[in-house]
């Protein structure tokens, strides 16, 4: 063989030193390339050991390629193939063999460059195994019968399942917890709140064999159940109101998807169909829900240096394909971004066929609910009109005000951030430009939006062309063409690059009769910076000569104080009456406009066609490689769509994909969930995590039957919670038994039940509720524990002082990304910045001085101790009765009373409170 190799090495140099073709000499695999490798490369990549999980002594294993997820080699292409630029130095700094070993003589580079140039045919032919897998998540869903227990314990089948592995340990179950117990761990864990002292005794008197089942079906029943579940989705799905990154703006709007989620568990919403909205919801009429997939954190600042943009949007998509891997289906698909999975059977290449799906997503505030009818317009026409006329009416009422109701010169309130209008003789104008020479905070003006209005009232600037003195660089919502959308707010406005100053200009198709202009910084009122005070709007036919139309100059000078309806207290009763009349009905016509123009407004996925996907060599993306379609792993087989698949299509497919029947991952991970929520720690205990580095599940048969419950009964969450909290696993004590705690530490085989701290929201609802402060009032906007500064960069600032519009439940804090809460930040609270699929449960000096010394714990003491004593006197045995009925829903012993009576004496009913609120069996489930 030596010398044959010889000759054919000499024979394809001379085909080189004469510059022909080396596909001239065939190269066959076997004979020639194969002592190549074995000469340089078995020692790695052999069949004794495989770094980067590459192979090369088997056709197999070349095909197969390695964890990088590059393909060895591009048929006909040696320059382009891995292969070659690896053992040819092209790269430096990814050279094989590696520093150190004989590199590759240049015959042999010649033959690896002409075996690939020729097809790189291997024995057997280049056929690529198919991916397959062992792993357990990975195997079809089987239902297996309960064991059979003889009746020893417990009437459900996951009491069945239980014992059977109990027995296996070594352990038996521990006997019912007392009723009392029972239904303050049912309330805690579905509601996040205590019950109150009524709902335990109605509990502790009902004889019926069904009480438990009936007080289930009621808890589950209870708006309050999705509340408490739909934070810990919120969790999962990396959930928070605002960007995040170093500005940090609000999203104002994205509390819809909050209220969503809420409804949905309320309403048991199958989850398979859960599964389909939050992917594809904007098909199926359920637009709201695709706030899931643009739910994390979002850089809305963009640089000129496009290797920075690309790397950024590449960072959305990830971030949309990891929390739909680890949220529906317990796979860490981000990590084969860079390379092909490490423990999980997920090539790179599956990674972008995910990507692809998503590609046309984009984040941003919709108007969803709300189709635009020409009915609708006629009306926004009409009520416009009407507030003209009643701006008139004002004007009038001002200049009598004035004192000379024959003065034409009344200056008129100062400008506003939401909402300013120019009134003018009309004038027959092909341009208009807004000039501006100062704003009030001296840095880039900003303008959400020009209208222009003809004589009959018609918004005749949409479909004007708009020019600029210069615009503001780097920020997509900011851009010229949003001076005349027919979008208001923020995220759709027009910035000058000028500080202080600049212009905007609108030009008409035609020449047009103008007589009225609106305008405004942000018109809902979310950002105060950046508001023209200095400025005039003239007119133009030709563009050069022109003709003022208004200003500020006719204007109160901006000051920020000036109350513009100070002219009221200068009126006689009856024009004052008429003149707060019509500012009334002004008002409420404003409201009609914006509720008629902007439908629904919500924070969620946008879309638009995406172009063609490509997988980046290391997660590059200035290093494209070959284009991809959208798709799922492969071993799990493939949806068939081409690269130009329809962007809504990509994901009601994906969508159905990942909620069919067929999928073994789907429904395993949902009920781990709920498990893991009813009991504190999941079969799987990482599940988010179903892979090769999750860990094995500790019952596999239960989660298997359960599994398929779920599906053949509608994919309903509130069944499987019933089978879970009507179990006698469920209903056991949570005394600690030494013998079984030497077995099983952490009760993972449920020998007892588990006790936990309650999570921070938990702990806070529980606080106003046992005060007899909490809100219960539900959805909308949420409510503020931070104070905000709003710059282009937004500030947060703890509040010193909460009241009654800061006591609802925690669920509705308006969640902002980074920034923490004072009091119960310190419980664990997620950041908003990652997905939580469990949270932690640490124990800190802070969480202690909080719960004692804050000021709202105070303010609660307080209030707390007025309830005790209007609902039990100032007799202290009756105030402590009542406080441990509160707290704990039992009576307090003796020995607690007698303690608790001498506290109050020696201190205040206040104090005692507060000591009450640090309890552990009042931060904790039993």
């Amino acid at each position: 063989m030596g010398i044959d190799w010889i000759n054919r090495t000499g024979a394809l140099l001379f085909s080189m030193w004469l510059y022909s073709p080396a596909a001239a000499i065939a190269v066959d695999f076997s004979g020639d390339i194969k002592p190549v490798f074995a000469r340089h490369c078995y020692k790695c990549h052999g069949a004794d050991k495989q770094k980067s999980a590459l192979r090369l002594d088997s056709s197999a294993g070349i095909g197969k390629g390695g964890d990088s997820g590059e393909p060895l080699f591009i048929a006909g292409n040696a320059r382009e193939s891995h292969l070659y630029r690896l053992v040819s130095g092209v790269d430096p700094g990814e050279t094989m063999p590696p520093k150190g070993r004989d590199p590759l003589s240049a015959a042999e580079l010649e033959l690896i460059r002409a075996w690939i140039n020729e097809g790189a045919q291997l024995p057997g032919g280049n056929v690529r195994e198919a991916l397959t897998t062992d792993h357990w998540s990975f195997q079809e869903v089987k239902k297996a019968p309960p064991p059979v227990n003889g009746g020893k314990w417990g009437r459900a089948a996951i009491d069945a399942f239980m014992l059977a592995a109990l027995a296996e340990k070594g352990l038996s179950p521990s006997a019912p917890a007392p009723r009392r117990a029972l239904i303050r761990r049912l309330y805690l864990i579905m509601h996040g709140l205590p019950p109150t002292p009524g709902q335990v005794d109605a509990f502790v008197k009902d004889s019926a064999s069904d009480a438990w089942e009936k007080l289930v079906e009621r808890v589950l029943a209870s708006p309050r159940f999705g509340e408490r579940w739909a934070r810990h989705w919120l969790d999962i799905v990396r959930f928070a109101e605002s960007n995040g990154f170093e500005t940090n703006r609000e999203r104002p709007n994205a509390y819809h998807y909050r209220d969503y989620i809420i409804n949905s568990f309320n309403n048991d919403k199958p989850y398979d169909r859960f599964i389909k909205e939050q992917v594809a919801g904007d098909a199926m009429g359920v637009d709201i829900a695709t706030g899931f997939l643009v739910a994390g954190a979002f850089d809305i600042v963009k640089g000129q240096d496009i290797n920075l943009t690309l790397m950024q949007r590449q960072d959305e998509l990830a971030d949309m394909v990891n929390t739909t891997g680890t949220t529906f289906l317990g796979l860490t698909l981000g990590c084969a971004r860079c390379h092909n999975h490490k423990f999980d059977p997920v090539t790179q290449k599956d990674y972008y066929s995910l990507q692809a799906v998503f590609a046309g997503v984009t984040h941003g505030d919709r108007v969803i609910g709300k189709v635009p009818t020409e009915e609708a317009g006629e009306r926004v026409t009409t009520l416009r009109n009407a507030i003209v006329s009643g701006e008139a009416a004002l004007q009038g009422l001002r200049k009598i005000a004035s004192g000379n109701a024959d003065n034409p010169v009344v200056l008129r309130p100062p400008v506003n951030v939401k909402s300013n209008i120019e009134e003018f003789d009309p004038v027959v104008a092909k341009f208009v430009r807004f000039t501006i020479h100062q704003s009030n905070n001296g840095s880039q003006p900003c303008i959400d939006e020009l209208m222009v209005f003809n004589t009959e009232g018609k918004n005749v600037a949409l479909g004007a062309t708009p020019t600029s003195s210069g615009n503001f660089p780097g920020h997509p919502i900011h851009k010229l063409e949003h001076i005349n959308d027919g979008k208001g707010g923020n995220s759709r406005s027009w910035i000058s690059n000028k500080r202080g100053g600049g212009w905007v200009q609108l030009e008409f198709r035609k020449p047009k009769k103008i007589a009225r202009i609106e305008w405004a910084r942000d018109r809902e009122g979310k950002f105060t910076d950046r508001l023209a005070i200095d400025y005039v709007i003239e007119g133009s036919m030709d563009g050069s000569g022109w003709q003022v139309l208004s200003g500020s100059a006719s204007r109160q000078p901006f000051g920020g104080k000036v109350d513009p309806n100070a002219f009221l207290a200068r009126l006689q009763p009856a024009d004052a009456a008429r003149a707060r009349g019509v500012i009334r009905d002004i008002a409420g016509k404003k409201e009609q406009i914006s509720r008629l123009n902007k439908g629904h407004t919500a924070w969620v996925a946008n879309f638009r066609q995406p172009g063609k996907t490509h997988r980046l060599y290391r997660g590059d993306p200035m290093a494209r490689r070959e284009v991809v379609a959208p798709g799922t792993p492969e071993v799990f087989g493939s949806l068939a769509m081409p690269h130009d698949e329809a962007e809504q299509q990509r994901r009601v497919k994906l969508a159905g994909w990942i909620a069919s029947r067929d999928n073994p991952l789907t429904a395993r991970v949902m009920v781990n969930r709920l498990w893991q929520f009813t009991f504190g720690t999941g079969i799987v205990d990482t599940p988010s995590d179903f892979g090769g580095n999750g860990t094995l599940p500790t019952h596999p048969a239960l989660l298997d039957w359960m599994a398929s419950e779920f599906m053949e009964n509608g994919w309903s969450m509130k069944h499987m919670l019933r089978q879970m909290l009507t179990s006698e696993t469920f209903r056991q004590s949570s005394q600690l038994r030494a013998a079984a705690l030497r077995i099983d530490t952490d009760s993972r085989y449920l020998w007892r039940f588990p006790p936990r701290r309650l999570e921070a929201e938990a702990i806070r609802d529980s606080i106003l509720a046992v005060s007899g402060t909490l809100d219960l009032r539900a959805g909308g906007p949420g409510f503020y524990l931070l104070d905000v500064e709003r710059e282009n960069v937004v500030h947060y600032h703890a509040k010193e002082e909460t009241g009654p519009a800061e006591w609802r439940r925690m669920i509705y804090l308006f969640k902002v990304r980074v920034e923490q809460d004072a009091i119960f930040g310190a419980f664990d609270c997620p950041d908003g910045n990652q997905v939580i699929p469990s949270r932690s449960s640490s124990t800190t000096p802070m969480q202690a001085l909080n719960l004692f010394n804050s000021r709202f714990i105070l303010q609660q003491a307080g209030k707390l101790a007025a309830r005790l004593e209007r609902e039990s006197g100032r007799n202290p045995a009756a105030q402590v009765n009542r406080a441990f009925d509160l707290f704990y829903n039992r009576p307090a012993g003796p020995a607690e009373a007698r303690d608790a009576v001498n506290f109050i004496a020696a201190h205040s009913l206040s104090d005692f409170c507060r000591a009450m609120f640090n309890t552990n069996e009042f931060l904790f489930t039993f």
